[in-house]
């Protein structure tokens, strides 16, 4: 028979929503600062701010955004914006099909709700979770995408808003806000390793280093990117003991 205290216990270490809030907090730094530089760059590229939402609720990929106005600016066809969009998004699918096995008890509905709103981001806050052996639920998942969600709107249409204040984010640093996360992202979850994965984990980040580099004097960088990923993920799941 379970007791009051092993119950709560029990209880108090599944993952729930709003733990999943508080898991994202430390990452809003970065979907702000982008958020807002993003808004910037759509009024620059004479969007307006309705369209700049949109942009973001609909796209929802920094990277995205930033290339559709880009393309936007120098007149490519709507064909050629929609295949450069889907190429660099493509690594959602990478993302999705790591996190696929730990929601297999949910519905497919769910499955696809989480799916719809995973980033580079709440992807590096899962796998840290995971890597730390715990344990990750929709509500906690939940939690953390929705809260990113609306704060990359909101982010975006502030930068929308205020475009002609902030005429140079870089002078701010925001520029660098996301990259910062992504290396704080990286170094938490390699701490969490045992020595021999650890040595492991870095040297496939050395590969990827070199894969990525060598592949982008033959073609794109954002497909440079995915190839790279999909190569050494593949060499990491093999040599993985």
């Amino acid at each position: 028979m379970i007791t009051e205290k092993a119950f709560v216990e029990r209880e108090s270490a599944i993952p729930t929503f709003s733990q999943g809030v508080k898991d994202c907090v430390p990452t809003l730094l970065g979907y702000i600062s982008i958020g807002i530089a993003c808004g910037v760059v759509g009024v620059a590229s004479k969007l307006s701010v309705l369209e700049v939402a949109l942009l973001a609720i609909f796209v929802y990929a920094g990277a995205a955004q930033f290339i559709f106005c880009a393309l936007l600016v120098a007149d490519s066809p709507a064909s050629a914006i929609i295949l450069t969009i889907f190429i660099v998004n493509l690594r959602h699918l990478l993302l999705c099909a790591t996190l696929a096995p730990h929601f297999t008890r949910y519905s497919l509905v769910k499955n696809i709700g989480i799916g719809a709103l995973i980033t580079d981001e709440s992807f590096g806050v899962a796998a840290n979770k995971i890597a730390k052996g715990e344990h990750i639920t929709d509500r906690w998942m939940n939690g953390l995408n929705i809260t990113a969600y609306f704060s990359w709107i909101c982010a975006c249409v502030v930068g929308a808003l205020f475009g002609n204040v902030i005429v140079d984010p870089e002078a701010l640093g925001l520029d660098f806000a996301l990259i910062a996360m992504f290396v704080a992202l990286l170094v938490l979850q390699l701490q969490s390793l045992a020595p021999k994965k650890l040595r492991h984990s870095l040297t496939l980040i050395a590969y990827m280093t070199i894969a990525m580099i060598t592949l982008s004097f033959f073609m794109p960088s954002h497909v440079a990117v995915i190839v790279s990923t999909i190569i050494v993920a593949t060499i990491g799941v093999m040599t993985e003991k």
